[in-house]
């Protein structure tokens, strides 16, 4: 809908890429089958530390957009605290499952994403879309990851 669709199709020959690409985290069924739920966590932990950041950029780019709607504007903001907001609680469910102290994991990861100052409106908004359409793919598996480790602590035999 924020893209026309023959824009879409352009984006992975600009050289577009998800910024969570690079990181270990399962894909396939049977790889997130057998991983166990430390890692699970683990995995989700690196994901929402992968996307605070970007979010907060996204932000400040679509503030720049003439005409972007206010609901876009606000949900982006209240997504960022929602994240925020999940990554503290997966640091307590780590905590408790580790039964340690402090976990932090520093993201290395988190320069993949080029922030320009004053792109062409179109990079901008081609930027934007795949920011969001990447976004997407990795929420549904932090969602995925966590309803997996839900299932394990209520019915370890029946996950599938």
């Amino acid at each position: 809908m924020f893209v026309p669709f023959p824009l879409r199709l352009q984006r992975n020959q600009a050289g577009y890429t998800c910024i969570t690409k690079a990181l270990p985290i399962p894909s396939s069924k049977s790889e997130i089958q057998q991983i166990s739920d430390k890692w699970l966590l683990h995995s989700v932990l690196m994901l929402v530390q992968s996307w605070i950041e970007p979010l907060v950029y996204l932000q400040t780019t679509l503030d720049r957009y003439d005409d972007a709607p206010d609901m876009l504007l606000n949900k982006t903001k209240w997504v960022s605290e929602k994240l925020i907001s999940l990554e503290q609680g997966v640091v307590v469910l780590i905590k408790k499952m580790l039964d340690e102290g402090m976990l932090t994991t520093t993201n290395s990861e988190q320069g993949l994403f080029q922030y320009d100052v004053q792109p062409e409106m179109l990079e901008s908004v081609m930027r934007d879309y795949t920011l969001l359409s990447c976004f997407k793919k990795d929420a549904h598996k932090m969602e995925t990851f966590l309803k997996l480790l839900k299932c394990r602590q209520t019915d370890k035999y029946n996950c599938a």
